[in-house]
């Protein structure tokens, strides 16, 4: 069976990579749907699709899970919630079940007529894009602990940790 997992991944993060092993345990195949795709250089979503991608890509193949994975980008319909899971068809190859975490891609999916099934969260109140990013904001090292070490480098290549500080100063959030 293949299956989708779709976040938008700001950064990935070892909580993604543990659902994406514990995802790799139920399925044959996997593909990585990374949402929100068109969006960047936002407090919400500070990387790029293709720096997400590459975050990903780098990770899994660390881990020796590139063969079973494939990454497609998926980008939003801005709140025409109808014709969104159609776009995930149309960006994707074909899956037969979605996980995620994310109520409204649940309720879409399903609605859509997809199995549907949420991941088990781990150490949430540490592994969130949300925490991680703010660390980032705060110029706190400690973010380079939460990711994988293939992120960290992506990050640092870029200069990552700076243009969230950016951002968010700009958002006026720190």
């Amino acid at each position: 069976m293949r299956a989708l997992f779709i976040g938008r991944f700001q950064p990935f993060h070892l909580g993604h990579l543990g659902a994406v092993k514990w995802i790799l345990e139920q399925v044959e195949e996997l593909i990585i749907g990374i949402g929100s795709a068109q969006y960047a250089y936002l407090p919400k979503n500070p990387f790029t699709a293709g720096e997400r991608l590459l975050m990903i890509y780098r990770s899994l193949k660390a881990e020796g899970l590139a063969r079973r994975v494939m990454v497609t980008l998926i980008p939003d319909t801005d709140s025409v919630h109808a014709l969104w899971p159609a776009y995930v068809e149309m960006c994707s190859p074909p899956f037969s079940k979605v996980y995620s975490n994310d109520p409204l891609t649940l309720m879409l999916m399903r609605d859509y007529g997809y199995e549907v099934e949420e991941v088990p969260l781990i150490e949430r109140s540490r592994l969130s894009g949300t925490y991680v990013r703010n660390l980032m904001a705060k110029g706190d090292k400690s973010w380079r602990e939460l990711v994988p070490k293939p992120v960290v480098e992506v990050i640092d290549s870029i200069d990552g940790e700076k243009r969230v500080q950016r951002i968010y100063q700009v958002h006026g959030l720190v």
